[in-house]
């Protein structure tokens, strides 16, 4: 019988009643030991996570045929990262030791100029960095390794791993521009792996904020500067460098005020798509005070992009037609419209929506987004499947992911008060 280590965990009872309906108090009902659905999530996750850990860290999913013949059972670095967040979190011994194992085989693969890798193969050593560079991995290897000393008591991983820090984020320096301090990126090089965002990207560069945050780092309140004139250049304020401020007027000639931030920026282009998953991160990150967090937050919930599940990755997909679309889009047949990265729905992200929520105090959004991210993870017995069609609903995608698992832990100790995203 698996023993969970977790206080909040332990205060939760195991039972089998209906789920409550939006409008009730979330808190109260599991602390008494209703709905099921969570508390069954926390014990499914936990038990996913042990089945899906190596000696060399956490695989991205369970082991089959078609997970080994797509390299899900790999440890992928932006994967591995994200769940050991979770992992941390959580308190299971288990787990925190398989988060750090993840965390230090993915920095002794560490390429030479400082970049943490897409992947490693945990037999061989194997490493890969994708086709046209993976960024994201290493900012998620550096969130993670801060995150797992501040969470896990007597750990120093961060001194431990010095050298491979500071390696890392000269690498990642080195990919910033140096006169608006956001990193530059070619299409398809993050973990939208086959979507056609380049040049400015707003995920890659929320990321990138919060890791100079984390670390101190020079330069953070730049950063924070240029990413609000390049990703909404629809206000008032006029970016003081010269290049930005043509940027801007590019953009805001070509583009249109949709309540959100643009998903990337060219030259003389940008992305309409409604890239969510970068929006959230914003958010959260600190990107923008609290009150333009909230309008930001009001209108993706009119978009409805928690429907019918938390969430849709993109608001609006790219089509064919559009001048965006590309031939590797069609690879596996996976990223058509309301599919994959063009539109699917994750429930990890949705681990993440429910965090964003939790941060503006909307406590009863956040909790039944809670309860429809558990629902997710249990179709077809719990199978944590990777994503789901963005219409229909349709469970798509590699199944036992190790990271809808880990940020479902990570979103319940977030509502629960023992995970707090913007005191790290």
């Amino acid at each position: 019988m698996l023993a969970f280590s977790c206080q909040v965990c332990l205060t939760i009872p195991v039972c089998y009643a209906p789920i409550p309906r939006a409008g009730t108090n979330n808190l109260k009902i599991l602390q008494t030991g209703n709905p099921p659905i969570p508390r069954q999530a926390l014990r499914e996750s936990i038990l996913l996570l042990e089945r899906n850990l190596t000696p060399r860290g956490i695989a991205a999913a369970s082991t089959s045929p078609e997970s080994a013949a797509r390299n899900y059972t790999r440890v992928f670095c932006r994967d591995a990262s994200i769940s050991a967040m979770g992992m941390a979190v959580c308190g299971e011994p288990s787990l925190r030791q398989g988060a750090m194992a993840g965390l230090e085989f993915l920095s002794s693969h560490q390429a030479e100029n400082g970049q943490i890798p897409n992947f490693v193969a945990p037999e061989t050593g194997e490493t890969d960095f994708w086709y046209l560079g993976c960024i994201d991995a290493t900012l998620w290897w550096l969130i993670a390794v801060k995150l797992f000393d501040r969470y896990v008591p007597g750990q120093s991983l961060e001194h431990n791993l010095h050298t491979e820090v500071k390696l890392a984020m000269h690498w990642l320096l080195c990919q910033e521009h140096q006169g608006l301090f956001l990193l530059q990126q070619n299409e398809a090089s993050d973990w939208a792996d086959i979507m056609p965002r380049s040049g400015f990207v707003l995920y890659t560069n929320a990321l990138w904020y919060f890791v100079k945050k984390l670390y101190e780092m020079e330069a953070a309140k730049e950063t924070r500067y240029y990413f609000n004139r390049i990703f909404y250049p629809f206000d008032k304020v006029i970016p003081e460098q010269r290049r930005a401020r043509v940027l801007a007027h590019y953009i805001r000639n070509l583009a249109r005020d949709q309540g959100v931030y643009l998903s990337f920026v060219n030259f003389s282009f940008a992305g309409p798509d409604i890239d969510v998953f970068g929006n959230i991160l914003a958010l959260l990150f600190g990107l923008t005070e609290k009150s333009r967090a909230a309008r930001i937050t009001d209108t993706l919930l009119q978009l409805k992009v928690d429907r019918p599940y938390p969430v849709r990755v993109v608001h609006r997909p790219i089509s064919k037609s559009s001048r965006l679309w590309r031939q590797y889009m069609q690879r596996h047949l996976q990223n058509f419209p309301y599919q994959y990265h063009n539109g699917g729905i994750w429930p990890f992200v949705g681990g993440f929506w429910v965090i964003q929520l939790s941060s503006l105090a909307r406590q009863e959004l956040a909790w039944n987004a809670l309860e429809r991210v558990a629902l997710l993870n249990r179709i077809n017995d719990w199978e944590f499947n990777e994503w789901f069609h963005g219409k229909t609903g349709k469970p798509m995608g590699m199944a036992g992911q190790s990271w809808n698992a880990a940020v479902f832990l990570l979103a319940f100790h977030a509502l629960t008060g023992s995970f707090h995203l913007e005191r790290l």
